[in-house]
This record gives C-alpha cells, sequence and structure tokens, in this order.
C-alpha cells in the first residue's frame, strides 16, 4: 500500500468518524448538558480550524486564524456543514497528490509565530492524529454523559466499508 492510497483511507476514515460523531452529539440535550455540550463543540470547533490551518499551509496560502480556535462558536449544524465540506476537500487533495508532492517540505508559521517546516505527509499525518485525539476527548464527554460515543476506529470503518475484509470463522 503507498503512502497515498493510506492517507486516503485515513482521510476517509476520519471523515466517517465526524459524521458518526456530530451524528451522536445531535442527542445530547443543550438544556440539560450545556456545558458538556459547548465544550464537545469548543473541541471540534478547534480540529476544524487546525484543519483550515494545514489545508492553507499545504497548499502555500495564508489562513486568517491568530488562534487555534474561535472566540465565537457556531451552530452544531454549522460546523458539521463545514466540517462535512473540509473533510472532502482533504479526500480530493490527498487523492490528487504524488509521491514527490507529498515528500515536498514546505514552510509556514504557526499560530503563536514560530516557523515550522513539514512534508506535506508529515502535515496530512498531523491532520489526522490531531482530529483523532480530540474525537476521543469528546468521546470520553459523551462517555460521563451515559451517551455511547460512535465507534471511532479504523477497523469499523474498513468493515463497514468493505465488508468482505470481515472474516468469519
Amino acid at each position: 500500500m503507498s503512502a497515498s492510497t493510506l492517507l486516503l483511507s485515513l482521510f476517509q476514515f476520519k471523515a466517517w468518524a465526524n459524521e458518526g460523531l456530530f451524528a451522536t452529539l445531535q442527542s445530547v440535550d443543550a438544556t440539560v448538558h450545556e456545558g458538556e455540550r459547548h465544550t464537545a463543540i469548543r473541541i471540534l470547533n478547534h480540529i476544524h480550524v487546525v484543519d483550515q490551518i494545514f489545508a492553507a499551509n499545504l497548499q502555500k496560502l495564508p489562513h486568517p486564524y491568530a488562534e487555534t480556535n474561535t472566540s465565537e462558536m457556531p451552530a452544531l449544524e454549522l460546523l458539521r456543514g463545514a466540517v462535512r465540506e473540509t473533510d472532502l476537500w482533504y479526500q480530493g487533495y490527498v487523492a490528487k497528490m504524488s509521491q514527490d508532492e507529498l515528500s515536498e517540505d514546505i514552510e509556514f508559521t504557526f499560530t503563536d509565530g514560530a516557523l515550522g517546516r513539514m512534508s506535506r505527509e508529515e502535515m496530512l499525518a498531523h491532520v489526522v492524529t490531531h482530529g483523532g485525539y480530540h474525537r476521543g476527548v469528546v468521546g470520553r464527554i459523551m462517555a460521563q454523559l451515559a451517551i455511547a460515543p460512535a465507534r471511532d476506529l479504523l477497523t469499523a470503518f474498513l468493515h463497514k466499508a468493505e465488508p468482505a475484509r470481515r472474516l468469519r470463522t
């Protein structure tokens, strides 16, 4: 399996996991669990902002963010739509990248002003792992509310996307 094939699979998984998490978060009562719901949305917004920052970095473009979150929290449905759009962008971006393009180092500036350099491949890996880490935090918040979080496992995604991979004995 090539790096680009693996990355595309990981971004498809990321989109699937995001959809499941947003769907589950919809069931959290905004009145009864206002604080927990707000925290979850804030974390998901942070993931989205970082995704947007790195999308700009990958394209060698400036981004409008001075921090890794926004002061105003978007409504859950608006954020869900924006995340879905960003997930589709990443899948399209990865699908058209050659190994040479993935290996290219890009210099950029972090939101704290520090300079950085990463390959496109490293940036893409960061976006995937960063999102997974924070989705886990949101899943933990929901578990504390006795709400089963959506399954956020690559194996679950692969077996759902390609049932023939699930071998029976």
